[in-house]
Parts: structure tokens; sequence; C-alpha cells
């Protein structure tokens, strides 16, 4: 596959159009200067960057991978935004969200993934199963599929609470090389008949370079809270190794996803 380095558009947010409130970050639809519209994830939400961080990180390595997800873009919102929101809630939301925050391309007329409707092939199954172990995603179940069908296409969406490491992140070396347990309550998971195959070509593609790539995307605004130590360089290459180590193990968690697999079917 060709490969380009990504780069991500940076808008900035001209209009607040509607909340999302099935979200519990309460994300919503703005529109951008560039007239396009988005769902925005705010930094001001209840797990502040780090969803951000996990929703760039994923999303990047799920599109590096070939997987469809919408363009993600940094959505600068001025501190003069919202002021005129009557809802206090949304108000606030808005006015601890000022700076970078992240949005996603909104797929107009997207319908949520429902399994009982729309089959996926094994292929597919299995590659989205292994993004989701590779970042430890707990957020694809049968109940919050996070996947929509857009122009009869299946598309990735939000994975801001995948590497959950990083909210406890004092022992991330031991961490990378666990197995996945929450896989057993992935929604494609019984399809997933072709992970071995799928491990070897994934494997492949997502080299340490590329790796490094994609985190090194993200802004040092977000790396610079006091939840952790250590300087945005420092953070980022946590993150870095986290991927790396993970990747070369990922036997560990191939294996996992195909035990829970065989007691399901």
């Amino acid at each position: 596959m060709n490969y380009t380095e990504p780069q991500l558009r940076t808008i900035n947010v001209i209009r607040y159009v509607t909340p999302l409130r099935e979200g519990g970050s309460l994300p919503a639809i703005a529109e951008g200067d560039d007239e396009f519209l988005y769902v925005l994830k705010f930094r001001g939400a209840g797990q502040g960057v780090k969803a951000l961080i996990a929703e760039l990180i994923g999303g990047e390595i799920a599109r590096l991978l070939g997987l469809k997800v919408p363009e993600l873009v940094f959505a600068n919102l001025d501190a003069a935004f919202g002021r005129s929101e009557a809802d206090e809630e949304i108000q606030d939301l808005l006015k601890f969200s000022v700076g970078l925050n992240l949005a996603l391309h909104y797929l107009s007329g997207a319908i949520t993934f429902d399994p009982v409707v729309t089959t996926l092939d094994a292929k597919l199954a299995s590659q989205i199963v292994w993004l989701d172990c590779l970042l430890t995603n707990v957020d694809r179940t049968p109940r919050n599929t996070n996947m929509l069908v857009w122009h009869k296409e299946l598309w990735l969406i939000d994975h801001g609470a995948a590497l959950y490491f990083h909210h406890s992140w004092h022992n991330w070396e031991e961490q990378a090389k666990r197995p996945f347990v929450q896989v057993k309550d992935h929604v494609l998971l019984p399809l997933a008949s072709m992970l071995d195959e799928v491990d070897a070509e994934f494997k492949a593609i997502l080299t340490d370079d590329r790796i490094r790539t994609i985190v090194n995307l993200i802004p040092d605004d977000w790396l610079t809270d006091d939840s952790q130590n250590g300087t945005p360089a420092e953070r980022r290459e946590v993150y870095t190794q986290f991927l790396i180590t993970r990747a070369a193990a990922s036997d560990i968690f191939v294996k996992e996803a195909q035990h829970a697999r065989a007691i399901l079917i």
C-alpha cells in the first residue's frame, strides 16, 4: 500500500449547531470556517485531553491500516465563542474547552451499524477486532458499536475510550503486554475468523516509524497537564513505546481473542 504521512488540518469553530446528548462527553455538531460540519470533541469534557489523544491516535492508526475513519481535524475554539449559549452546562463546557480541540468530519445521513441488519465479511471483522485489541478499545460492543454505515461502507468512529493505560501509566510496560480480556464483549468477535492473517498483514504495515509519526501529531498543549510527569516529548515517547511494544507482542492479544471467540461459537 502507498503510505502518506498524516497531516491534520486546523479549523476555527464558527457555529455551535447542536449537542449530541447520547455521548457521555457531550460532543456536538459544529460548523468550521471551511463551511463543513464536524462532530466536535471537547477538551473540557469529562476525560479531558486524554480522550482527544486516544481519538487522534486510534483514528489515524485505523486509517493507516486501511480502515475508513472520518477526517480528523484540530478545531480551535475562541474564548468569545458560546457566550450567548443559554444552556449553562454547554456554556461551561465551551468555557473549559477554549483552545485546540479535536473534530471528526460529520457524515450526514449515516446510520448506526447494526450487526443484525449489516453483515460484514470475516476479513473486515478481524481487522477491526485486531485494531481494538491493539488500542485496548473497550467501546465497540453490541450496546454501543461506534461504527456507522455511510454510502454503503463501514466507518469507524469514537476511539476516545482506547489506550486506557494513560489514565494510570506508571506500569505502561506491563500493560503493553497484557491480553485484552474485554475483547469477549466485542460486537464483531463472532465473525473474526481471520485474526492470524490480519496479524501478519497489519504488523507489516504498522512499523515503528509510522507509529512515531502518528504519535508526533499530538499537540504539546495536550501533554502539559499535571496528571503525569515529563515533558511533552517524554510523554509522546511513552505512547510510542507502548504501541511499538504492544504491536510486537500481538500474539498475546490475538490468542486471547481467538480463545474468547472459541467460547462464543
